[in-house]
């Protein structure tokens, strides 16, 4: 009987240097630094900058996305942008749409408030602006109508604001003149 070969690992050729990405490289992306984009779930926000980073030992290439208004940083892997739906602002023409949908009568279903208040969340949380107006428009109350509760108008303030800061953005006016111009909208629809 012959002894057992002793297995010796074959020597791993060196790994090549990670290449380090500019922070101002826009190649190959649809989304360039300074350009405002909207994430679903947190609004208008501005792209700062792309960044590599180690996770996990794998390098991933963020999206730095500055919101200022929330004084907060996040950073997206730039191959799942798409997929969680990061996208451009809204066109001239579905910014028209969103504020015309606001001249339109409230659609209110006649279901529990607690259903009601996670369908609105979601059209929010969308990033859909004509979604984010039919909220703004169902929840609008008009000087004659009873009061909201709280927790409907933690919601329309939500709305509202989703919906000025992309307006804002998109016409490049402030915020303060964006909430005017979509308040001016929902007390057309009661004159």
């Amino acid at each position: 009987m012959t002894a057992p070969k002793a297995h010796t690992p074959a020597a791993k050729p060196a790994a090549a240097p990670a290449k380090k990405i500019p922070a101002n490289s826009n190649k190959k992306h649809e989304f360039k630094t300074n350009d405002h984009v909207v994430y679903p779930t947190h609004g208008v926000g501005k792209v700062s900058g792309i960044e590599e980073k180690e996770v996990a030992g794998a390098k991933l290439e963020l999206f730095i996305i500055e919101f200022e208004k929330d004084k907060m940083t996040l950073r997206v892997p730039t191959m799942k942008a798409k997929a969680v739906g990061m996208r451009k602002l809204s066109s001239p023409e579905v910014v028209g749409n969103a504020l015309n949908t606001l001249k339109g009568r409230a659609r209110i279903k006649r279901t529990m408030w607690s259903r009601r208040a996670q369908e609105y969340e979601a059209k929010i949380d969308s990033g859909d602006l004509v979604s984010i107006a039919e909220v703004v428009r169902d929840l609008h109350r008009a000087g004659g109508q009873p009061e909201q509760s709280y927790s409907e108008r933690q919601l329309y303030e939500k709305a509202l604001a989703r919906m000025a800061r992309e307006v804002d953005a998109v016409e490049r006016t402030d915020e303060q003149t964006a909430v005017k111009r979509v308040e001016g909208m929902l007390t057309k629809k009661a004159a």
